[in-house]
């Protein structure tokens, strides 16, 4: 199990899986020498996942795991080499049309990022 939302594992896994370790400060500015001072307030996390191709069930239980607001989020944090755990809330969701057949759906493309609070 490479993910879970609030408890529940994610299946089928994403085809591809990215941590972005982003530095949140303040305060950024130059000296007069052009050397850059700041503060760092935080270090979060962005995971970027996505899926070549889900069925219409799939992809409406993937979209309602990540609709509320917040949620919690396991996952593998490559810096910390370990399973960790944070809050987290998801960003824009793009889900493409694949194929319509039979009255059903298949779609392709799915991505999101999930976004630590």
């Amino acid at each position: 199990m490479l993910i879970k939302i609030d408890g529940k594992a994610i299946s089928p896994s994403p085809s591809e899986y990215s941590v972005s370790i982003m530095d949140l400060s303040t305060d950024a500015n130059r000296t007069m020498s052009g050397l850059l001072v700041r503060t760092v307030v935080a270090t979060k996390r962005k995971i970027q996942l996505s899926w070549p191709a889900l069925n219409k069930e799939q992809v409406s239980q993937l979209l309602k795991a990540v609709s509320p607001s917040f949620f919690q989020v396991e996952y593998i944090d490559p810096q910390e080499n370990s399973r960790k755990t944070g809050v987290f809330y998801c960003g824009d969701r793009t889900v493409s049309g694949l194929m319509f057949k039979n009255d059903s759906i298949f779609y392709k493309d799915i991505k999101f990022d999930l976004i630590e609070r």
